[in-house]
């Protein structure tokens, strides 16, 4: 008998998780903190909450892990001129340049998961991955 999907994806996450960590070890970089620098990346600007929500945390840990991000001069946050509590965060210089080696890593983990499958089959299992995604939201 197969093994069950949800079971592999399981195995695949921990797998996963593991191998970007190491990667992630040499920049100081901890899987939630790159994950919080690579939404920054891609999406300047945001809220504590909006950031918890896009990196799959509680907003009070977020908090946590954006004070030390600017503690380490990663991310800066300024005051939402519209909104008194409301500190929207963004990448540094510095920060952005952390992201850019630590991308460089994850895609070395990437590359190495899926090099037994031809780029076809990537695109595909990617779309299939993002399906099962919509099912369960």
């Amino acid at each position: 008998m197969s093994p069950r999907v949800s079971y592999l994806v399981g195995r695949l996450d921990r797998a996963l998780r593991r191998r970007l960590s190491e990667a992630l070890a040499p920049a100081g970089l901890s899987l939630g903190q790159y994950t919080a620098l690579s939404v920054l990346g891609s999406r300047a600007g945001l809220s504590n909450a909006q950031l918890a929500r896009r990196s799959m945390v509680t907003p009070q840990a977020m908090n946590e892990m954006l004070a030390r991000l600017e503690a380490l001069g990663l991310v800066q946050r300024t005051p939402d001129p519209r909104h008194g509590r409301v500190r929207r965060a963004d990448l540094t210089p510095a920060g952005r340049a952390l992201l850019e080696r630590a991308d460089a890593a994850t895609a070395a983990v990437e590359r190495a998961m899926l090099a037994a499958l031809p780029a076809s089959e990537r695109r595909h299992m990617g779309e299939l991955i993002e399906s099962a995604l919509r099912g369960l939201e």
